[in-house]
């Protein structure tokens, strides 16, 4: 017995590049931090929000690599001029990913109140209809 993977389905062509996007995104691991959102704001248009408390602007980085959101954050250390007795606030190095489809860009993103929000727009294509002609003898 064969197991057909998901983009060798005989009704699904060209969709190899789906499965190696299931893969990556399987592959980006579930670790919570920081924390974040996804909301649909409209039909077209979504937001992330991550909450990056203590994280300054010039600490984060926002790079769109191969359709995939990329959000890297970097605080300086300076634990070495402070004395801490407990540290409860994470002051680590963090990278977030999130895999965007085929006409979702990034629109903006901004940070208010510890809170970095992205803004996606999804670009709807106008339907194309093509009419195929028949000739003799099949396709040339």
């Amino acid at each position: 017995m064969t197991k057909l993977s998901f983009g060798a389905h005989p009704f699904l062509l060209g969709f190899e590049q789906l499965e190696r996007l299931v893969e990556r995104t399987a592959k980006s691991g579930a670790e919570g931090y920081p924390p974040y959102n996804i909301e649909a704001v409209t039909e077209n248009a979504y937001r992330i929000t991550l909450a990056v408390a203590g994280f300054r602007e010039e600490d984060l980085s926002i790079t769109v690599e191969d359709r995939q959101l990329v959000i890297r954050g970097r605080q300086a250390d300076d634990s070495g001029e402070r004395v801490f007795l407990h540290r409860g606030i994470a002051a680590r190095a963090f990278q977030r990913s999130f895999v965007l489809a085929d006409g979702v860009e990034v629109a903006g993103a901004g940070m208010e109140h510890g809170l970095l929000n992205i803004d996606l727009r999804r670009n709807v294509p106008e339907t194309v209809v093509q009419t195929i002609r028949i000739g003799k003898g099949g396709a040339k």
